[in-house]
C-alpha cells in the first residue's frame, strides 16, 4: 500500500511537470500520453494535495505553477501561490522540512517580489527578495554551477531596486554569463529578458531590444511558444513607443 502511495505521488508529480510544460508551450493537447491515464491539470493536483495532505505533491505543484507564472511575468499570481503554500504547509506534520527543489521557491518568490516591491513600494516584498538573496548566497557555496546565476539575477534586481545602477549592469550581466557558461539557456533567457527591461525602464531602449531579441531567441530554442509570443507583444510595444518619442 505505501509502495502503491508512493507510485501514485510521483505519477501526480509527473503530471505537474507536464501541466506546466504545456502552459509554457500554449498547447494543452495530451493526446501523446497513454490514453489509459487520465491526466489531471495543476489546479486540480493542487486540490488533490490538499485532500490527501500530500505535502510532497502540494510541493511539486507550486514549485511548478510559480515557474510557469514566472516566465511569464504574472508575479501578483506567485505571491498568492506562496501564501497558500505557506498556509497549508504550517498545519501538516511535515512543517519545516527541507526539500530538494526549495531553492525554486526561493529564485522564483525572490525574482516576483523584487519586482512586485518596484512596482508596489510596498517594503514587504523588499523584505523577502533580501532574503531571497541571503538563502541563495548560503546556497552557492554548495554549488557554484547550479546557483551563481541564480543569485547574481536577484543580486541584479535588488541592486535595480535599490537604484546602484552600475552594479545592477554588472549583476545582470554576470547572470546571464554564468547561466550560458553552465547551459542553463532558458534562464540565461530570463536574465536577457529582464535586462533587457530594466535597461528599457531606464531610457535605454536601444540597448534593451537586443537582450530582448536575445532572449527570444534562447526562449523559441526552449521551445516556449506562449512565453515567445508574450515577448513579442512586449518587444513591439517597446518599438512603437521609440517610434512615438523620436
Amino acid at each position: 500500500q505505501m509502495a502503491k502511495h508512493k507510485r501514485i505521488n510521483i505519477l501526480y508529480s509527473l503530471m505537474s511537470y507536464f501541466d506546466a510544460v504545456t502552459a509554457l508551450i500554449g498547447n494543452k493537447d495530451s493526446r501523446s500520453i497513454d490514453a489509459s491515464i487520465e491526466m489531471k491539470t495543476n489546479k486540480e493536483l493542487y486540490q488533490t494535495a490538499v485532500q490527501i495532505q500530500s505535502t510532497y505533491l502540494l510541493h511539486h505543484v507550486i514549485i511548478n505553477q510559480m515557474k510557469v507564472f514566472c516566465y511569464l511575468r504574472e508575479y501578483t499570481r506567485i505571491a498568492d501561490l506562496v501564501e497558500k503554500y505557506k498556509r497549508m504547509h504550517a498545519c501538516t506534520k511535515n512543517a519545516g522540512t527541507k526539500r530538494f527543489l526549495d531553492f525554486y521557491f526561493v529564485f522564483f518568490e525572490g525574482i516576483s517580489a523584487l519586482c512586485l516591491a518596484r512596482d508596489t513600494k510596498q517594503e514587504k516584498w523588499r523584505q523577502i527578495g533580501e532574503q531571497s538573496v541571503r538563502i541563495m548566497s548560503q546556497l552557492v557555496e554548495y554549488s557554484v554551477w547550479n546557483f551563481e546565476n541564480k543569485l547574481s539575477l536577484l543580486q541584479a534586481e535588488l541592486y535595480y531596486l535599490n537604484r546602484r545602477h552600475a552594479m545592477a549592469e554588472l549583476k545582470y550581466q554576470a547572470s546571464i554569463t554564468s547561466a550560458y557558461n553552465h547551459r542553463f539557456f532558458h534562464e540565461e533567457a530570463m536574465a536577457r529578458e529582464l535586462y533587457g527591461i530594466y535597461l528599457v525602464e531606464n531610457k535605454m531602449a536601444v540597448r534593451g531590444i537586443p537582450q530582448l531579441e536575445m532572449a527570444l531567441d534562447k526562449y523559441k530554442k526552449w521551445g516556449a511558444v506562449r512565453k515567445v509570443d508574450s515577448l513579442k507583444e512586449f518587444i513591439a510595444m517597446v518599438h512603437m513607443s521609440m517610434e512615438i518619442h523620436c
